[in-house]
């Protein structure tokens, strides 16, 4: 326990029979359970999780191949149903070895000290971790952290590191029926998490890399991602508009947004933006400015709509 908190540990793994041992046996002494994921694995996972003694209690559940969101989704599920009235904080930890678990405790402050509801490792700030990182993500990161900040409405400074600590209330509120089931799942969660007011902390954290391989094609992970990311966002601000949180903010991105579109849209066309395009100035120039404005406001939005959640809270507790 840290605190109030019970820790439990979500461990997806599909094929990680030299790695698994290692991960669980190495797991700090206050983690109270670990739930290992093994989705599909076709090499001897299973059978390593079956021979292990482990120091911390650790129960197993099996999955058919799912991807990995939907094996994190069925751990943190599997601790609501194991503590569904205590409070407790779920951390998710890779099969692979990638993620030192030294860093699991400065992890897990920011939730234990109520600074966040959701904190998240940033390996870009953790000098180790980024001179061992493959050239290949450290560029694919930068540029998914660009987007996925548009997106979310917040700074995003390593948005694909998958060590992460969750508040179980978080948990409790959570939309199961609608996630995300594969690669891509942390910039679903970044989303959805603003969409929902939580607070989110960054973590400096390690990361350990060695000759593993990734199973992510990049053209189509960047295509799928993408469309899902643009998706989330335009869905994000439009529920703000037609909820209680509606604010000065989120209507001016609104109309920012709206007005970026309407200048790209065929038959659809402002008196504004015929002004500035008889000036001579290109409607993409126009939709680019406008965004950039929604995205100003976007980000006092999402800032806004994290205050209406605390004080909620602190309303209930009151």
């Amino acid at each position: 326990m840290k605190g109030e908190y019970r820790i439990g540990v979500v461990i997806p793994a599909k094929n990680e029979e030299r790695f698994i041992q290692k991960v669980v046996d190495t797991l700090p002494h206050y983690v109270d359970l670990a739930v290992v994921i093994n989705d599909g694995s076709t090499d001897k996972t299973q059978s390593i999780l079956d021979s292990m003694e482990p120091s911390v209690e650790m129960h197993c559940i099996s999955l058919n191949g799912e991807g990995v969101g939907a094996a994190i989704d069925a751990g943190h599920q599997y601790l609501l149903n194991h503590w569904p009235d205590l409070p407790f904080i779920s951390v998710v930890m890779a099969g692979d070895g990638q993620m030192n678990p030294d860093n699991m405790e400065s992890l897990l402050q920011p939730v234990v000290e109520n600074r966040a509801d959701y904190s998240k490792g940033n390996r870009f700030v953790h000098q180790k971790g980024v001179e061992t990182m493959p050239k290949i993500r450290r560029r694919a990161s930068r540029v998914l952290s660009f987007f996925t900040g548009l997106a979310s409405g917040q700074d995003t400074p390593d948005p694909q590191c998958g060590y992460t600590a969750t508040h179980s209330d978080v948990l409790h509120e959570w939309n199961w029926g609608d996630s995300w089931k594969g690669y891509g799942y942390p910039n679903f969660w970044l989303i959805q998490l603003s969409k929902l007011g939580c607070r989110i902390v960054h973590v400096p954290v390690e990361s350990i890399y060695g000759d593993e391989k990734t199973g992510i094609r990049r053209f189509s992970f960047f295509i799928k991602v993408g469309l899902m990311m643009a998706y989330r966002h335009h869905r994000r601000n439009i529920s703000w508009l037609f909820s209680s949180r509606v604010t000065p903010h989120t209507i001016s991105a609104g109309i920012a947004y709206a007005i970026g579109w309407m200048a790209l849209l065929p038959g659809i066309s402002t008196d504004l933006e015929r002004e500035l395009v008889g000036r001579g100035i290109a409607p993409v120039f126009i939709a680019i400015f406008a965004w950039s404005v929604a995205h100003v406001f976007d980000k006092g939005a999402t800032r806004t709509v994290q205050e209406l959640r605390q004080n909620a809270k602190a309303r209930q507790k009151t």
